[in-house]
């Protein structure tokens, strides 16, 4: 028996694996997330299914951090600072979560819902379908779909939100020089 053979094959799966791991579109996104930290984003909110949505005219920004295990893109719009998404890499998939807070920082009723990451995605951009802790918060939002995305050059940042197939809310923030 030749002994390069099993070690052939070993060298080869593992090869393949890394490349199959590194081509997964949700650790690509992470990457590009992790490549902005520090990145500041300037817009506002560009459509909402309720005409008298608070945040209408209002300026939004978020700057992007990161940390160890995730990364945080805390949320103002106009005064409020209540609001931080959250993406986490878990071992089920992509996790995004919308911490709310009060303003001695403790949290609100609704908080940390958000959900999983579909595998359709890119580097660019991922849809996060709407989990159980979701359901059970926001009766009737089973089919969100939050959609998180950069342009090509990552210089606009995109969040939107479907529900029942149709926009509810976007928001479209630019970046800016620091």
């Amino acid at each position: 028996m030749n002994i390069r053979s099993p070690i052939i094959a070993a060298w080869l799966t593992m090869a393949y694996s890394a490349t199959a791991n590194a081509a997964d579109p949700r650790d690509q996104y992470m990457a590009t997330l992790k490549g902005l930290c520090g990145a500041r984003f300037e817009g506002g909110l560009t459509y909402a299914i309720d005409s008298k949505n608070p945040y209408a005219g209002q300026k939004m920004s978020t700057e992007i951090v990161c940390t160890d295990k995730d990364v945080r893109l805390p949320v103002l719009v106009g005064a409020d600072r209540s609001r931080t998404w959250i993406f986490t890499r878990t071992s089920t998939g992509l996790d995004l979560r919308h911490d709310h807070r009060h303003p001695d920082n403790t949290p609100e009723t609704v908080t940390m819902y958000g959900g999983l990451a579909t595998d359709a995605g890119s580097a660019l951009s991922q849809a996060f379908l709407a989990d159980d802790i979701t359901f059970k918060l926001f009766p009737g939002s089973e089919t969100n779909i939050w959609t998180v995305s950069f342009n090509a050059d990552s210089t606009v940042l995109t969040y939107h939100l479907d529900r029942h197939a149709k926009p509810r809310i976007e928001f479209v923030m630019q970046r800016v020089a620091r």
